[in-house]
């Protein structure tokens, strides 16, 4: 029965597979076009100049935090080694910072139009990409994803909305394509949110580059990756799986999945360990998706779509404080979801009208969402109720 319910489930995911579109790549890519659009940049700052709240509010958030900091001095090495959980951290947490820092830079320039942030957005850029040659030791590829998806969201809104020139970009272009892509883009064997990163970061990069070669390998390895870590009760007896993991048998299957037996619509592989982490592969998922649909395929409307919505609405009921049932995860969860709900959920609810109860009032209670000071920023500010 076992063997039958692994063989079905194997069928399964080749069909899906062989179901989705060989090309992914837009004919033409959009710009600024990595997780947040110009028609989504605009909104924001409609808002922001009309004082409207949430966005004010959001924005102000932003405006205050170190982030914003234009006295903020880059902290570039060429060699950045990141050891388990950042141990060693030899520029881990400087990296992912000055990457979110130009981010918010970026943001600020286009929402008050003072190219001072503009020009600091760039002075960060500019510091990392004349250094840095490696990543280094057990995380690695971990913190080039978180690193490499925030770096080409500031560039984007740089390149393709600042009149002011920058004329390092083609060099940062070339950190991008030599540092950081190859050490994403060949993904994962780990818990599903390195590879759900590194994929966001392989995504993002695609775009600011132009490489529709990089951008579909990117997204095929994303579509198995998110399948095999949101279950559906459609997916059969057992979560769908990554091959080259060879999770072969159930055991290795529920080892996988934290020890957790019994499987329910809209658990994740990592809910059993710890929202925190199950919150990093939610929001790449999501970030995957809003730069796929603004590129020109809308993943929301396909199996991506509907296991994010799940995955949201899941996590959001227990985050909110429902009693945990015995069945699940032994009856004790850890939560600390983070600030990753308003993409998903303006995507799938704002949009497209589906009902998202939990997920609402998680949305709303964090207002404004902050950052993760990893790779998540601003959401509220850039996605909260956008109708772009």
């Amino acid at each position: 029965m076992r063997r039958t319910a692994l063989l079905a489930g194997v069928a399964a995911l080749i069909a899906g597979v062989l179901s989705w579109p060989a090309q992914a790549a837009p004919t033409t890519f959009a710009h600024p076009g990595v997780t947040v659009s110009k028609g989504q940049l605009d909104f924001a700052r409609a808002q922001v100049t009309a004082g409207a709240q949430p966005w004010k509010s959001a924005f102000d958030q932003m405006k205050a935090s170190k982030y914003a900091d234009l006295n903020r001095t880059p902290k570039p090495r060429a060699t950045v080694e990141c050891g388990s959980y950042s141990n060693p951290n030899y520029g881990c947490t400087d990296e992912r910072e000055d990457a979110i820092a130009a981010y918010t830079d970026a943001l600020a320039w286009y929402i008050t139009r003072d190219e001072r942030y503009a020009k600091k957005s760039i002075a960060l850029m500019d510091a990392w990409s004349a250094v840095i040659k490696e990543h280094t030791n057990s995380n690695a590829p971990l913190q080039t994803g978180w690193a490499g998806s925030s770096w080409p969201k500031a560039a984007e809104i740089i390149k393709y909305t600042y009149t002011g020139g920058w004329p390092g970009s083609g060099r940062f272009a070339t950190m991008l394509r030599d540092v950081y892509l190859p050490k994403v883009i060949g993904g994962s064997n780990s818990n599903g949110n390195w590879e759900l990163s590194m994929m966001e970061a392989a995504v993002g990069i695609s775009v600011f580059l132009e490489d529709k070669t990089s951008y579909d390998r990117a997204m095929a390895t994303f579509r198995t990756r998110a399948a095999a870590y949101v279950y559906l009760a459609s997916d059969g007896d057992l979560p769908r799986t990554v091959p080259s993991q060879n999770l072969t048998t159930r055991d290795k299957i529920v080892g996988y999945w934290q020890g957790q037996s019994t499987f329910v619509t809209g658990l994740t592989q990592e809910t059993c360990r710890d929202f925190t982490h199950t919150g990093y592969g939610i929001s790449a998922i999501s970030h995957i998706a809003e730069t796929s649909r603004i590129q020109g395929q809308d993943l929301y409307g396909t199996d991506v779509g509907e296991r994010l919505r799940q995955a949201l609405g899941f996590q959001a009921k227990y985050q909110l404080g429902a009693a945990v049932p015995g069945w699940l995860c032994g009856g004790s969860l850890n939560l600390g979801l983070g600030p990753v709900t308003e993409v998903g959920y303006n995507a799938l609810h704002n949009r497209l009208g589906v009902a998202m109860t939990n997920t609402e009032a998680l949305t709303r209670q964090n207002r404004p969402a902050g950052s993760d000071n990893l790779f998540v920023a601003w959401e509220t500010l850039t996605h909260g109720d956008n109708p772009n």
